[in-house]
């Protein structure tokens, strides 16, 4: 059965690119992840707060080096876009930003990000998450974008918040933490908004 609409985006616009660098305000850049990221991402996760609100835990520098690897592998697929948060100057990393739950057909994904302990406070998710959804809508064409954070953890909404993302909503017990089931705000931001 045809569908009475054209795809919003179509396969191949983002796997026929080379993933790119993005700038970001105040010497902040987005980058493909590396391998040699590895041991700072398992670093990150040493922190607790960061376990508590991501909800995964990496137990070794190895398993890193695999997630970066899936990673990376996702821009290939076109299922997710994942960018490594640095220091412009030094490669310092500072967290991580993405695209994830891509719908090219609909023009739609979930950004989604975190930082390291040192950079918190500091605007790092702010400009990273600026410098996404500006890519994602003005180069790519996404018609909308979507963010989800525990409703316990007031930081991530007002990064939300402060990069243009509406809140739309709650969703009643929808991601299981180690300490059981949270609420998660739901956030958007429509091309054009």
């Amino acid at each position: 059965m045809p569908f009475l609409t054209s795809p919003v985006l179509t396969p191949g616009v983002l796997a026929r690119i080379p993933q790119p660098a993005l700038p970001a305000a105040g010497g902040t850049l987005l980058r493909p992840w590396r391998a040699g990221d590895a041991p700072a991402v398992h670093a990150a996760f040493e922190d607790p707060v960061l376990r508590h609100w991501h909800g995964r835990s990496c137990d070794s520098a190895d398993e890193a080096a695999g997630w970066i690897t899936q990673w990376r592998g996702g821009w290939a697929d076109e299922r997710e876009a994942q960018w490594a948060v640095v220091d412009e100057a030094t490669d310092e990393l500072l967290g991580r930003v993405a695209l994830r739950r891509i719908v090219l057909s609909d023009g739609v994904a979930e950004i989604a990000y975190w930082t390291v302990a040192g950079a918190r406070g500091r605007g790092v998710a702010l400009r990273a998450a600026t410098a996404l959804t500006g890519w994602a809508f003005e180069e790519i064409g996404f018609h909308r974008l979507e963010l989800l954070h525990a409703i316990g953890n007031p930081a991530s909404c007002r990064v939300a918040g402060k990069a243009g993302f509406a809140l739309e909503g709650t969703k009643r017990s929808a991601y299981l933490h180690q300490d059981g089931w949270h609420d998660m705000h739901l956030h958007a931001r429509v091309r054009g908004d």
